[in-house]
């Protein structure tokens, strides 16, 4: 087993959306209407104007691993002088290569294109598979994160 990793193309865009539909289930989401169009507008969009990066793991031609980094901007603050914040999504490792490192080599990747990009922070609304690989790589967990749907 050879992996390599890449960013994500149009190519792949199909693929890379059933994998973060099967996250999803397997987070536990409750699947009530068809996301697959809103997501491929989605992320057409953002990626054509760069305010959406992906970078994949591939075991020969099967996509492995995946992450994503959405970019937004707010008025500049003090934990974030930049007002740049990335928004982390989509890490996803198939079951078979969990554990063998891919999600922290995706994690690198898409936090130095955050970087590059200019942001100041980096979140996540982790799952709970998913918070020790933050914590081990120094994300801090804020307590005061809120929600409020509409």
């Amino acid at each position: 087993m050879e992996i390599k990793y890449k960013r994500l193309s149009y190519d792949e865009l199909e693929t890379f959306i059933s994998m973060r539909i099967h996250q999803l289930r397997e987070e536990g989401a409750t699947e009530n209407i068809d996301l697959r169009p809103a997501m491929f507008s989605y992320y057409e969009k953002h990626m054509a104007d760069n305010t959406f990066v992906s970078w994949i793991a591939m075991d020969g031609n099967k996509i492995v691993g995946t992450s994503g980094m959405s970019f937004v901007e707010k008025p500049p603050y003090f934990g974030c002088p930049s007002g740049k914040i990335g928004l982390l999504s989509s890490m996803f490792t198939d079951k078979d290569y969990r554990r063998k490192g891919i999600a922290k080599k995706l994690l690198s990747l898409v936090i130095e294109e955050a970087r590059q990009y200019g942001c100041g922070t980096v979140q996540i609304t982790a799952s709970d598979m998913g918070v020790l690989l933050y914590t081990d790589y120094g994300f801090e967990k804020n307590k005061n994160f809120m929600q409020y749907r509409l």
